[in-house]
């Protein structure tokens, strides 16, 4: 049977299963009715935000549709706006259950430990299967109703990434303002508990975890989903000796598919809330997973009849992901040395816990790029520039388990929001704490993950693009490459000003707001009024909206300005300088961020004096400073370096291809 139409059942699979969770997770019971009131003002806040961007998104994809029409044809901007139209429909899909699940986990956490894991485990699952069927299946149409044209596949990929920017951007914004609003004022100035629905942003807060860390973490994903396999179909294209080697991604992805299916059956855990017991309940089902998906590449290569080389650089792909994971989850996890010696640094103020955690972050690049020069070298060694490509892929295989155990945080997030907003018992908090605290560990091994795979497919699409663009060796002792690499270093560094400025001028928003409804309501600090939720909700939607225009636009503008300007060669240069930096900044920032958090939940355990004491004030501050590191600025970057990449895939013609 053709390979497209595998794919094509495969991803119909995909989707069946998922609808099979959605009703599962719907069929759970939401609790009291004060429970169903925050839980429809988190959900009413949410939707209004996805639609609202969304529709500032259209005048976006409409022009850039136009534009791609007039100067590559119309099945290359029909391909891009069906790219977008994928991307956002899984963000929507997403966000609809998360925000159904998060009543839903908190009502189970009654019952148990493992009950509420299933239902936020679960309505993750729901994402992740919906990012990579919708993913695969949209390739595969674009494939079998245009044949294989690398510009046209690749436009595909450019809608996918031009919604992931925007909603990784707009997202992150809108959460962190939130965040960092909730945090400054009612935790440090106020002195009253996370979630305390005296907050005026509490609502906000809980909002924003579902626009930036399931609808924005999907898109994300759903772009580095796609934009491996459209680099690994390209350079099938120009490079293979072969047809069946288009095949071939198409296979992998779809066995990895089925293999993220049963992995996610198998996570179940018991009633004991410590972190090793639930993250061995996670790595059960991605091992698992891992393994099905190795067997399931195996029997593809080995079905196409080709090079068990190409075997073994899917499976190098998967083991850097894999590793990169495990480093992550050493440098951010708070059962590790790095966070408990980043804890110990409150002791001495906020200023010792900025900058120990801005040096781990830093000592963090060591091991991924180790990591992933070595996959890079391993991977052309076995399949030449295709073989980086198939590793991409491999390392993305079984994203439907490992972005489930990513989107399930925010659910759990939002769990202990409503159960601390509701009064319910202390044990039911404790056990979405728990979860909580174990999403924050795999949200962060997920951004590294991300990461990772960023700069495989990056690569893969780079060498795409100099086929393409017909550019030879990009040499960089000639100057226009020279200014290249340097202004794409640059790139980087101007847009995570940007969104990092946009944070701060909306929390500084936010900020005036909760002060001015704890000066002018009054009994609101001693729980006798009401807070106005819906003006904050307003501040962080307005401020994101708007904050997110400058910094999507550039990613798109200056690889068309370096190209147009100064010729292929430069841009050749540009991404380079842009994919290097931008890995580094990326994985720093991330890592920062997670450790910063992490570092504050050391005290509140108990230690260092615990909650209120000022190591805990100075760990608040610092959890502060990493919000939009870790959830803003470093998880766009690996958009961005992606992005930049298949916007020169795509425009290669006008450039010399």
């Amino acid at each position: 049977m053709d390979a497209t139409l595998i794919a094509l059942g495969v991803g119909a699979l995909g989707l069946l299963y998922a609808a099979f969770l959605i009703r599962g997770v719907l069929a759970q019971p939401e609790g009291s009715e004060e429970m169903r009131r925050i839980s429809l003002a988190i959900r009413e806040g949410a939707m209004a935000f996805l639609a609202r961007e969304y529709r500032t998104l259209g005048v976006f994809v409409l022009v850039v549709a136009a534009g791609l029409s007039y100067f590559l044809g119309w099945q290359t901007s029909l391909a891009y706006v069906f790219g977008t139209l994928c991307s956002a429909g899984t963000g929507w899909v997403g966000m609809q259950v998360a925000v159904r699940a998060n009543v839903r986990t908190t009502e189970a956490a009654r019952t148990g430990l493992n009950a509420a894991l299933r239902v936020a485990f679960n309505s993750g699952a729901v994402m992740g299967l919906s990012v990579v069927s919708v993913g695969l299946i949209g390739v595969s149409l674009v494939i079998l109703l245009t044949g294989a044209n690398p510009g046209v596949v690749a436009g595909f990929g450019f809608g996918a990434s031009s919604i992931a920017l925007f909603a990784r951007v707009g997202g992150g914004i809108y959460t962190k303002a939130a965040d960092v609003g909730a945090d400054l004022v009612g935790k440090t100035e106020a002195g009253i508990p996370e979630d305390d629905p005296r907050n005026p942003a509490v609502i906000a807060d809980n909002v924003g975890d579902n626009v930036g860390d399931v609808a924005g973490m999907g898109a994300d994903l759903f772009e580095s989903y796609v934009g491996s396999i459209v680099a690994a179909l390209a350079l099938a294209v120009v490079t293979a000796e072969n047809t069946t080697q288009l095949s071939l991604p198409l296979l992998v992805a779809a066995g990895g598919i089925v293999a993220s299916i049963i992995g996610s059956m198998f996570v179940r855990v018991g009633e004991r809330p410590e972190m090793g017991v639930l993250l061995n309940a996670l790595r059960r089902g991605i091992y698992l997973a891992g393994a099905l998906a190795v067997a399931a590449s195996l029997a593809a290569v080995l079905s196409l009849g080709l090079s068990l080389n190409f075997f073994w650089a899917i499976v190098v792909g998967l083991v850097a992901g894999l590793l990169v994971a495990i480093a992550t989850e050493f440098y951010t996890s708070y059962t590790y040395a790095p966070t408990q010696a980043l804890a110990r640094s409150a002791d001495t103020g906020p200023a010792t816990v900025i900058i120990s955690g801005f040096a781990l972050g830093m000592q963090s690049t060591i091991v991924p790029v180790v990591v992933l020069g070595a996959a890079v070298l391993v991977a052309y060694a076995l399949g030449g520039l295709y073989g980086i490509a198939l590793a991409g892929v491999g390392l993305l295989s079984t994203l439907g388990i490992t972005l489930a155990t990513d989107a399930y945080g925010p659910v759990a997030d939002n769990a202990g929001g409503i159960a601390e907003m509701a009064h319910l018992p202390a044990q039911v908090r404790e056990r979405t704490d728990a979860l909580d605290s174990l999403g924050n560990t795999t949200a962060a091994t997920g951004k590294g993950f991300a990461i990772g795979s960023a700069v495989l497919t990056a690569l893969a699409l780079m060498a795409a693009y100099t086929q393409a663009a017909n550019v030879g060796t990009i040499s960089v002792l000639d100057p226009r490459v020279l200014v290249g690499i340097l202004a794409g270093a640059m790139l980087p560094f101007a847009f995570s000003a940007l969104t990092m400025q946009a944070v701060a001028g909306a929390a500084y928003a936010m900020v005036t707001e909760v002060r001015r409804q704890f000066r002018e309501i009054p009994g609101l600090l001693e729980g006798k009024a009401q807070p106005e939720y819906a003006r904050c909700v307003d501040i962080s939607t307005g401020r994101a909206l708007r904050e997110m225009v400058l910094p999507g636009t550039m990613a798109v503008a200056a690889p068309l300005g370096v190209g147009l300007t100064l010729g292929p060669e430069a841009l050749g240069g540009l991404l380079v300088g842009a994919t290097a930096s931008g890995f580094l900044l990326a994985v720093t920032m991330a890592n920062a961020g997670g450790a910063w958090d992490n570092a504050k939940k050391v005290i509140e355990a108990g230690n260092r004096g615990g909650k209120g004491s000022a190591a805990h004030h100075a760990a608040v501050v610092g959890d502060t400073v990493g919000d939009p590191f870790k959830d803003t600025s470093g998880p766009s970057l690996n958009i961005l370096i992606k992005l930049m990449s298949v916007v020169s895939l795509v425009c290669a013609p006008l450039l010399g291809g």
